[in-house]
């Protein structure tokens, strides 16, 4: 349980539209609701800041417009906002448009290295306090061929995720991926460093499901 009756642990919202943050909180064994960020980060722009800063900064204005317009005044629950951009030779790569957009970008991604940048931001409701962590994983994508390329761009799955790929999915398909890092963080949200914060800093602890039977 992320809090009770019997204690003043706050509850969890995430910040974000996200089904993949939303999968990877609930699976490790978090309770935690959803709401709105009333942000549209399509519509911005960063300026002269570093990747890791503007990840940082997305999801600082997620968490708090979240804060701000979401939530009653003084409540305790923990906002978390997040962010993830992909950044190559010193470009950031969000989200892509359209099929156009995407299959750009995994040419661009194939046959090379990348980052991956998470940026996250947790607002405690009720006394306004920020903690706010950037992590970073590193990517090397190998060849990829054309006919698998527009397979993947067919099925429409490089919507609403940075760089126009998930790991896991990519990794069952079987493209040749690998990396250095929580592999959470290349998912959209650093478990690792999250746990370990609402564990220290919250005293929440996930409680992860029971692992079903073996049906031998």
């Amino acid at each position: 349980m992320t809090s009770g009756p019997t204690d003043n642990r706050p509850g969890l919202l995430l910040a974000s539209r996200s089904p993949r943050r939303l999968l990877l909180l609930r699976e490790a064994g978090y309770e935690v609701d959803t709401i709105d960020t009333y942000i549209d980060d399509g519509e911005l722009r960063p300026g002269r800041v570093t990747v890791p800063q503007w990840a940082a900064a997305l999801a600082h204005l997620k968490a708090r417009a979240a804060a701000t317009h979401s939530i009653t005044p003084g409540a305790n629950a923990l906002i978390i906002g997040s962010d993830t951009v992909v950044e190559v030779d010193n470009r950031i790569i969000g989200q892509p448009r359209d099929a156009e957009a995407a299959r750009r970008i995994i040419i661009g991604l194939a046959s090379r290295e990348h980052d991956v940048i998470t940026g996250v931001s947790i607002i405690h409701v009720a006394t306004g306090r920020e903690d706010l962590f950037v992590d970073v994983a590193r990517v090397s994508v190998g060849r990829i061929p054309a006919d698998s390329i527009e397979q993947y761009i067919a099925t429409g799955h490089w919507r609403g995720k940075a760089g126009a790929y998930n790991l896991s999915e990519r990794l069952a398909a079987g493209w040749p991926i690998q990396y250095e890092g929580d592999p959470a963080t290349i998912m959209g949200l650093p478990m690792q460093r999250l746990t370990n914060y609402l564990a220290r800093r919250w005293n929440i602890i996930p409680q992860p499901h029971p692992t079903p039977p073996s049906a031998t």
